[in-house]
């Protein structure tokens, strides 16, 4: 049997999906056979294996950092966004529908549920080490019963729970206490460390709100990690567009790429960004264009409401 340990968070663009992949890295580089695993992603950034079956980008960057080729098992459970509150869903690499979210919350998520169990299965039995990412929070209340990729994975397995919050946004202190006083007993139990991340400045600063933490919550708090500007790592969310920089740049070609709300495979612009003579960013609004050189219209997961928005914004 595998060991496990898993990276939940108090919500989503917290930094997850880096620790865990600097934690396949880690393992890796002490001799471990070591896999990346998440039950359900939601994002439209996916990656196609060499057998032609979808999964989540995330888990393919955690791939890469434990010496592995991506593959299916390690997210069987992609949500792809077509609209408000409806989804592609799309099972061990291959689309079964595209339903709402109710429809896949109160009727099917349970049944993914399986997929999961036998993605687990099969990489328990073939590596001795498995770093687990949740998705969001798991203290979304109104979730918690169809919940396949937070605490229903903790528990399963039994694993140990590292909970990271994003100190750079603020409000991780309250988020980190408010997320652990919302959880059951049971699951707060499997809660074995807290880890704050992309930390600026001096730390040691930091001190007293660390000691406040460990008394409060009865939880060691392992880790402050600091703040990594431009990764290098593709993106999954979108949200991540928000954090990007917007605006032309004189001395550069410079090309926006208009930022609709489903936005698909948005990262197949990176290697336009990392261009030197190349200043690419995210026009939200037509008045965004001045300046630019070209302008790229990208995929979307729902063209049909995307266009409708283009038209209500004027462009």
């Amino acid at each position: 049997m595998a060991e496990y340990i898993m990276l939940q968070g108090t919500s989503s663009h917290v930094g997850k999906s880096i620790i865990t992949t600097a934690l396949c890295r880690i393992f890796l580089q002490e001799g471990k056979r070591v896999v990346p695993f998440k039950a359900q992603n939601m994002a439209l950034n996916s990656y196609v294996t060499a057998d032609g079956r979808e999964m989540g980008r995330a888990q393919v960057a955690q791939a890469e950092a434990a010496g592995l080729l991506p593959m299916v098992a390690m997210n069987p459970v992609l949500l792809k966004p077509t609209g408000n509150a409806c989804s592609q869903v799309i099972i061990d690499g291959r689309p079964v529908g595209n339903m709402s979210a109710r429809e896949y919350h109160k009727g099917y998520a349970l049944q993914a549920f399986d997929a999961v169990k036998r993605a687990l299965g099969e990489l328990d039995r073939a590596y001795d080490t498995l770093v687990i990412e949740g998705a969001g929070s798991p203290a979304e209340i109104n979730l918690k019963d169809h919940d396949i990729v937070n605490m229903r994975v903790a528990k399963y397995l039994g694993a140990p729970v590292l909970l990271v919050a994003d100190i750079d946004r603020g409000g991780s202190l309250a988020a980190l206490v408010g997320t652990l006083e919302l959880l059951d007993p049971d699951e707060r139990d499997l809660v074995k460390g807290l880890v704050i991340n992309k930390f600026r400045g001096d730390v040691s600063l930091f001190t007293p709100a660390i000691d406040f933490l460990e008394k409060k919550t009865g939880k060691p708090v392992l880790g402050v990690v600091p703040y990594v500007d431009d990764l290098g790592i593709d993106e999954e969310d979108s949200v991540s567009l928000d954090d990007r920089k917007q605006r032309p740049e004189a001395d550069k070609v410079s090309i926006a790429v208009v930022q609709v709300p489903k936005i698909s495979n948005f990262t197949d612009f990176d290697s336009l960004a990392r261009e030197d003579d190349v200043a690419l960013y995210y026009a939200r609004h037509p008045r965004d264009l001045a300046g630019a050189d070209a302008v790229i219209l990208p995929g979307s997961k729902n063209t049909t409401e995307d266009l409708c928005f283009l038209l209500e914004q004027g462009w």
